[in-house]
């Protein structure tokens, strides 16, 4: 009986115990932490910010003039081309086929001509001499120009299996640095309207472009020559500059909003910045200096709802009071 007896005592007084914390949190008051700042004189900026992407000033793709198969490759991403530098070959066996079929067609035509000369120069000192009619004569000579004109045409053909010959044989058009590379060895390429895309090369990118898409709102306060400061993801805290160097007219409409592409020259001597970056971008567009301000959170200052009914509370309770105090009076 003892043991049960002090067990129930225990469980009593916890529950004291415990009435008593919670009544003393729900009547104690909650605090506020209230951050205070002095109006000061300084420098208030206006400024314009959007968002763009990063590319090289000028970038070149690739493709091929002529189908086949892709026998050799030699240069791979990151890697660094001069221009005119072999960079592909495709398998010319068709190609060189077509040459020398080419050729056997020009010298066929070549013999044909050199016939119809002879036969044209014999026409010709029998028709002087009175002995063939005008006619005979007109023959030979329609046929030694015609023979004259296929021999034109197969050299032509020839001229063009031999370019087509040395399309097989895929050069840079530019110096710079492969940043795309979409085809391997053995794929079959075929070229058409719309040639087929095999490296895309980026000039030089030591000289970047931003190309940031700016509200119809802000446009107007985007000037060339501007300059323009802008961050990017993988350079967090550090700032790059770059000039406004054009605001294209074409508009584009995103989410029923008009937008305008602004070219930002950047320069990249470090090769930090990478074709692709997001840039946020911040241009200054006025500056005033030596004025008094405050932080802007201030002027949106609302205290919290619960500190405001508090507020309200005591208010009233003074207000009972000092009518109570008259009544007694």
């Amino acid at each position: 009986m003892k043991k049960r007896y002090w067990i129930m005592l225990a469980g009593f007084v916890l529950l004291l115990v415990a009435a008593w914390l919670i009544y003393w949190g729900m009547g104690k008051n909650t605090g506020y932490l209230w951050k205070f700042a002095s109006v000061e004189k300084g420098e208030i900026s206006t400024t314009v910010t959007a968002t763009g992407t990063l590319s090289a000033v000028t970038t070149v793709q690739v493709g091929t003039q002529v189908s086949g198969t892709i026998s050799k490759i030699l240069v791979d991403f990151n890697d660094q081309v001069k221009k005119g530098e072999i960079i592909a070959v495709l398998d010319t066996i068709y190609l060189v086929a077509s040459v020398r079929d080419a050729e056997a067609s020009y010298h066929r035509n070549e013999i044909q001509v050199r016939q119809a000369k002879r036969e044209f120069d014999r026409t010709k000192l029998l028709y002087e001499q009175k002995v063939v009619a005008e006619a005979d004569y007109d023959l030979a000579l329609t046929a030694y120009e015609t023979a004259q004109s296929t021999l034109n045409s197969s050299e032509a053909a020839l001229n063009r299996a031999k370019i087509n010959l040395e399309y097989a044989t895929i050069r840079s058009p530019i110096s710079g640095v492969v940043v795309s590379r979409a085809i391997d060895v053995g794929q079959t390429v075929a070229s058409s309207f719309n040639t087929p895309t095999l490296f895309t090369i980026a000039q030089d990118l030591t000289k970047m472009q931003v190309q940031a898409s700016v509200d119809e709102a802000d446009i107007g306060k985007i000037n060339v020559d501007q300059p323009v400061v802008f961050t990017v993801d993988a350079y967090a805290g550090e700032n790059f500059s770059g000039t406004v160097s054009q605001i294209r007219l074409l508009p584009t409409v995103v989410q029923n909003v008009v937008n305008y592409t602004v070219i930002i020259d950047v320069p990249n001597p470090d090769m930090k910045l990478l074709p692709g970056m997001t840039a946020n971008i911040t241009v200054t567009v006025e500056v005033v200096a030596d004025v008094l301000k405050v932080p802007s959170v201030a002027l949106r200052f609302t205290p919290p709802a619960d500190y405001m009914g508090q507020a309200d509370e005591r208010t009233s309770g003074q207000a009972d009071k000092r009518t109570s105090g008259r009544a007694d009076e």
